[in-house]
């Protein structure tokens, strides 16, 4: 009883000679479902539309796209799928230089074109079995990689992922921000209303802040009841400013069970790399989590960030990061470089300007601007 065709693994056949691919065919068809082309660019289009190809047999030589041609497509595909594709080259009359040549492009293995049936399933067996041994292996690790409590990063995918995103960073002079959130009290919460209902609020909380953050942002579950996020391409500031909207959403939030209402608040902290020195994702998370955990100690219901570093810190700051500053109540902070912030603001300011007739008085307040520039 053969295995029903929509089960078997699909193999491309590229070929433009009907009698080689129907040779082929003959010798498979009761173990392999078979898609068949003839040409490179049907083969080419046939493998960006049908996601269930598992492995190609090409010819060297066709009409339209050649096989070297389609092999380097493949190769270089941006799509995984199909530049992790065997793919098994038909040799006939080739001399050994063609053959080098398909082998640096990437081919998986070469048959000739008498070969026989039991040699032709033992190759194909072999290399459909490392494609779907590879594919368990990504789905498991996919699984691994997600919380299923929350739907967001585990800790150990997220400290893997944060690691490349400080490499990056580090090598094009960006920056990094980590923040770690914790409910208050909600051991007391637990204690009251039960373990469940802890559970279902941090896993409401995942589900609700991963429709918040940036795609390029990285959320994962810290521990059992605190949550972390990593923010490539934001400042420190930029990062408390969107820790203390969070927290001020919670705060406000109308939460219920069961029709009664829950009291919730949150504890943030926050770090950055390159500013607080941190040698790693764990080391930056570390620091984090240390903010967290002295906005808790000193009431919670705050955001604790690395704001002691002076206002010397702030002199590289944009305008972006000041009008966060302000948002943050730390205004004062910008007072030193306050001539710097307005000079660049003038052309915004002269645009306006010309835009709406207010005759503004630019120069003027160029010159004074200028001259406290260079006093500071």
């Amino acid at each position: 009883m053969t295995e029903p065709t929509s089960l078997l693994p699909r193999i491309l056949i590229v070929d433009d000679s009907r009698i080689v691919r129907a040779t082929i065919i003959k010798h498979i068809r009761d173990r392999f479902d078979v898609r068949e082309e003839a040409d490179g660019e049907a083969g080419w289009e046939a493998l960006l539309v049908d996601p269930t190809i598992q492995l190609v047999i090409s010819d060297m030589s066709m009409p339209r796209l050649d096989g070297y041609g389609l092999l380097e497509r493949v190769r270089n595909s941006g799509i995984a799928r199909i530049r992790e594709t065997p793919v098994i080259m038909i040799s006939g009359d080739e001399d050994e230089e063609s053959r080098q040549r398909a082998k640096d492009l990437g081919a998986s293995d070469f048959i000739a074109k008498g070969i026989g049936t039991a040699e032709l399933l033992a190759r194909l067996g072999t290399l459909v079995a490392l494609v779907r041994t590879h594919e368990a292996l990504e789905e498991t690790r996919a699984q691994v990689a997600i919380d299923p409590a929350t739907g967001v990063l585990t800790r150990i995918a997220l400290l893997r992922q944060t690691e490349q995103a400080l490499s990056f960073a580090q090598r094009h002079g960006g920056e990094v921000s980590a923040v770690l959130i914790g409910f208050d009290r909600i051991d007391e919460l637990a204690a009251a209303e039960g373990g469940p209902v802890a559970e279902m609020l941090v896993a409401q909380f995942s589900r609700l802040l991963a429709g918040t953050v940036r795609r390029e942002d990285l959320l994962g579950r810290w521990t059992e009841r605190e949550l972390a996020i990593a923010s490539p391409g934001i400042t420190e500031v930029q990062a408390r400013a969107f820790a203390e909207r969070l927290r001020l959403a919670v705060a406000r939030a109308d939460i219920r069970h069961q029709g009664r209402p829950l009291t919730a608040t949150l504890s943030i902290g926050v770090a950055s790399s390159p500013a607080d020195t941190a040698a790693g994702a764990e080391a930056l998370m570390t620091v984090a989590e240390a903010r967290m955990v002295k906005a808790r100690g000193e009431g919670g219901d705050r955001v604790a960030g690395g704001g002691d570093r002076g206002a010397a810190a702030f002199a590289g700051e944009g305008i972006d990061q000041a009008l966060a500053r302000v948002a943050l109540g730390e205004g004062a902070m910008l007072r030193p470089h306050l001539a710097r912030l307005g000079l660049r603001l003038l052309p915004l300011l002269r645009l306006i300007d010309d835009e709406f007739h207010f005759g503004l008085p630019l120069a003027d307040l160029e010159k004074r601007l200028s001259r406290h520039a260079k006093t500071v």
